[in-house]
């Protein structure tokens, strides 16, 4: 009997893991043994998290890579990794480092050596940064916040509902730990892009996201350029940074699938 395909979907900034509930129930249906724990110090909970802010404060990009890195060790094979924003910049690093068998990385946050640095990112990441102290504590998103980093290509009353439902507060290290990459040769943020020998990698970017502009995504692409193995590119140019859970999150995560079969026709159905 074939044993169903791992994926992990690993969350970004300021969403809770049960966000990829519908994903979840998708890639099962599909043939796939899917599941999204959380964060080091994410409580199970969107409203336990909310009562908790400070349980994920201090966790940096080493420490979450790092804990999924040891999930991963428990999976009968190696997994697919699905990682939105932050995630996806965590899918990218364990595939650098041959813990995943392929790997998706949505709107992925900057990694080392990109270099485009857009205003409408450092007005959606400003919460953060606008205190340094702010690099060992967590931060949460108002509603306002929210709608421009992420709800800014969907109806205003659905971005206030995403954000009712899934926001919690994210640990502000990483945000600067990234911000500083291409400052630090030592940095978390880096990426064995260079690798040949490891699986495959799908970069999506969505055209009208604040967050990630699609220049970024462009320009992580360019980072792979020495390595020999599959590197594709999927832009979604009128989603933002909602496109994994907004109403149309459905068109991605198929478009994911179809790519997973071409990669490896032997996982799922």
């Amino acid at each position: 009997m074939t044993v169903p395909l791992p994926v992990v979907f690993v969350h970004g900034l300021w969403l809770h893991s049960t966000s990829w509930q519908p994903w979840i129930d998708l890639f099962r249906e599909e043939g796939y043994d899917p599941s999204a724990p959380g964060w080091p110090g994410d409580p199970d909970t969107v409203e336990e998290a909310r009562q908790n802010p400070e349980s994920v404060a201090g966790y940096g990009i080493d420490d979450v890579v790092e804990h999924y890195a040891a999930l991963i060790e428990t999976l009968p094979v190696r997994p697919v990794v699905i990682g939105h924003s932050f995630g996806g910049m965590i899918a990218q690093k364990l595939l650098g480092q041959d813990r995943a068998a392929a790997a998706v990385a949505i709107d992925a946050a900057h990694i080392n050596g990109v270099l485009p640095l857009q205003l409408s990112a450092l007005k959606a990441t400003f919460p953060v940064f606008k205190n340094p102290a702010n690099k060992r504590r967590s931060v949460s998103l108002t509603a306002e916040q929210f709608r421009f980093a992420f709800g800014n290509a969907i109806p205003e009353e659905e971005s206030a509902a995403l954000y009712e439902r899934w926001t919690v507060p994210a640990p502000g290290k990483p945000l600067y730990e990234a911000a500083s990459a291409n400052f630090n040769p030592h940095s978390p943020a880096k990426v064995d892009t260079e690798n040949s020998g490891r699986g495959p990698l799908l970069l999506i970017s969505g055209g009208k996201d604040h967050t990630v502009p699609e220049v970024v995504t462009r320009a992580t692409l360019k980072q792979y350029r020495h390595s020999e193995a599959v590197t594709d590119i999927i832009n979604f140019p009128d989603r933002g940074h909602s496109l994994t859970i907004d109403g149309g999150w459905s068109e991605v995560a198929r478009t994911v699938l179809t790519w997973l079969r071409k990669q490896a026709p032997e996982a799922g159905r």
